[in-house]
């Protein structure tokens, strides 16, 4: 495997000219996708480096892919670990209850619905005598369905929260 701890100079048994494997160039790979995540690398350069490792025939080839990246030795971190910890995330806020996107978006296509067979119902309405509200028989029962799935969802939600709290 091309290592990169230390023995990018050509060793006295020629390692350099010693033609690699495929798990040499997939480690290789690895270490490439590493240098990426930490942001050693631009996506122009980790996908130029990585198509020619797996075109390498030599440890060479695979060694001078990662001359300009930092050497890890088993157990050691590329970044200092202070770097690495997430930065926290404040509590959330127990007055903001937002609702969960999938009932956003029922309630948006709902509304969406209701108001498309308002506009409707209003036009057929401006241009006859009467016509009955059928909009109510649209917008009732679906809006009275959702109305009762938002409030269980909320229900759930707030349980867990106070159990989770406990």
């Amino acid at each position: 495997m091309a290592t990169h701890e230390g023995e990018r100079n050509r060793d006295a048994s020629g390692r350099d000219a010693l033609r690699a494997a495929d798990e040499d160039r997939q480690k290789v790979a690895e270490f490439l996708h590493t240098a990426l995540n930490e942001g050693r690398l631009t996506l122009a350069e980790y996908d130029d480096r990585v198509r020619t490792a797996y075109a390498a025939r030599t440890y060479a080839d695979l060694d001078a892919l990662l001359n300009d990246l930092p050497p890890v030795r088993a157990g050691e971190v590329a970044v200092p670990e202070q770097q690495q910890r997430p930065v926290p995330k404040p509590p959330p806020d127990d007055r903001i209850r937002r609702l969960p996107l999938a009932l956003m978006i029922l309630w948006t296509v709902w509304g969406g619905v209701v108001a498309v067979n308002v506009v409707v119902w209003l036009l057929v309405s401006l241009t006859t005598d009467w016509v009955y509200p059928w909009p109510i028989w649209v917008a009732g029962p679906t809006g009275a369905a959702l109305l009762a799935a938002t409030v269980g969802v909320q229900a759930i939600r707030s349980q867990r929260a106070h159990d989770h709290r406990r």
